[in-house]
């Protein structure tokens, strides 16, 4: 009997056999790549980010300064490219209707579209981690880190850390998707969707600009990113760690909620 997962084994099958699948996949690939290229055409490194000035003596560093500066803008993007059209594109194909009148309620098919997005934005977080290692290492070698903390961290030990670095940026990741998901639904407009996912995330910036504000800034979205950083101190600090779970959550929930409510809600015949 359908369910859930048959809805989900669909949207896998459509995001293989569409286009902005693998645009945002080359993208997160090619960004490690174009680092590290341009890493060996040049003697310095960025030292005013963290683990900048270890780029040339470990390739494991590498991934971690990528997502510092991936994180802003290109991540966000990449993950709004599939969550903010995978409702959309059915207003825009005509197959909502279709979809709609199956043999599935609308609380399976928003929950498979969601698993979909989830899923997209789980493969990009570690397509881009597994290129920037495995090109950084070719580039500068397989060699110890040194922590946050100013330790010393074994190679193996420091890649472990780097994955989990990238396991921890995707809990605020998950809150892009139910936001990119909740337009989606209520614009049904794929390009709307994906700027507008992407231009909240970039205002939510704005906290750490604008005077009286700035005390906000790390109880918003886009500080959760860099929670990351804790596993890589010693010991590890839990701290922003578990306030990136709960802080992506205030955001994740509602939005997921939303566009759930806003799909439950949609008019068949118009739809």
């Amino acid at each position: 009997m359908p369910n859930s997962l048959t809805v989900y084994r669909w949207e896998l099958r459509k995001l293989v056999a569409q286009k902005r699948t693998y645009l945002g996949l080359a993208v997160v690939a090619l960004i490690p790549l174009a680092f590290v290229v341009a890493l060996t055409l040049r003697r310095g490194g960025p030292n005013d980010v963290a683990f900048g000035e270890y780029v040339h003596q470990s390739g494991l560093a590498i991934p971690l300064v990528i997502l510092i500066f991936a994180a802003n803008f290109i991540l966000p993007l990449v993950t709004a490219l599939v969550a903010g059209d995978i409702v959309a594109n059915e207003d825009h194909n005509g197959t909502l209707k279709t979809i709609l009148t199956r043999s599935l309620d609308r609380r399976q098919i928003f929950t498979g579209k969601l698993l979909a997005a989830v899923t997209y934005a789980a493969v990009a977080l570690i397509v881009m981690c597994t290129v920037a290692t495995v090109a950084g290492t070719i580039a500068s070698g397989f060699n110890p880190i040194v922590s946050l903390s100013g330790t010393r961290v074994s190679a193996a030990s420091a890649l472990g850390l780097v994955y989990l670095s990238f396991a921890v940026y995707l809990v605020p990741t998950l809150a892009i998707v139910a936001i990119g998901l909740l337009l989606s639904a209520t614009t049904h407009n794929s390009a709307a969707a994906v700027v507008g996912t992407v231009m909240f995330v970039l205002l939510l910036n704005l906290f750490d600009i604008v005077p009286g504000l700035q005390g906000l800034a790390p109880y918003v979205l886009p500080h959760q990113y860099d929670a990351w950083m804790g596993f890589l101190r010693t010991p590890i600090d839990w701290s922003p760690i578990l306030r990136a779970i709960w802080v992506s959550a205030m955001f994740a929930v509602p939005s997921a909620f939303a566009g759930y409510v806003v799909f439950m809600r949609r008019d068949v015949a118009g739809g």
